[in-house]
């Protein structure tokens, strides 16, 4: 599924960067503009330097679809997280953080079902493990901002 390829890098990553970023600074007790202006230094520059590494990765392999890859990519990155910026600027910060895992959960679920059934995977064992490593993720994020808050206020 070629098209599903174009995004699945770019949404998996938005999701797992942003949702990190955003669990990790909410233990820090970051303020809303503070969280707001980190997701989009995330969604703004971090997302256009991993699209030039691809590109670039892309281009050591092939000429092949580098230009359509890094823009799909870049594009899908930024779009998801200024969602969860959308949610932060509306929504109570706790029920931010919430939609936003909900949400971003959500979209590697759906990534996963379709990525495995495409390559004739189990695909509710390749969501669970998917969902797994995401999880992952996120306790690793709010731990090392638990960490560094106990560190610095403790």
């Amino acid at each position: 599924m070629q098209d599903l390829s174009r995004f699945s890098f770019g949404a998996t990553s938005a999701v797992t960067s942003s949702l990190a970023l955003m669990i990790g600074l909410n233990q820090l007790d970051v303020s809303r503009m503070g969280l707001i202006g980190a997701l989009l230094v995330i969604g703004l520059a971090d997302n256009l330097a991993d699209a030039l590494g691809i590109h670039v990765y892309s281009e050591s392999k092939s000429k092949a679809h580098t230009k359509l890859n890094t823009a799909t990519n870049y594009l899908t990155r930024l779009g998801i997280t200024l969602l969860l910026v959308v949610f932060v600027i509306f929504l109570p910060l706790t029920y931010a953080i919430l939609a936003s895992i909900i949400v971003g959960m959500l979209v590697i679920a759906v990534l996963s079902f379709f990525i495995a059934k495409e390559h004739g995977l189990n695909a509710p064992r390749a969501v669970v493990e998917h969902l797994a490593v995401a999880a992952l993720v996120l306790v690793v994020s709010q731990l090392v901002g638990s960490a560094i808050h106990a560190l610095f206020h403790g």
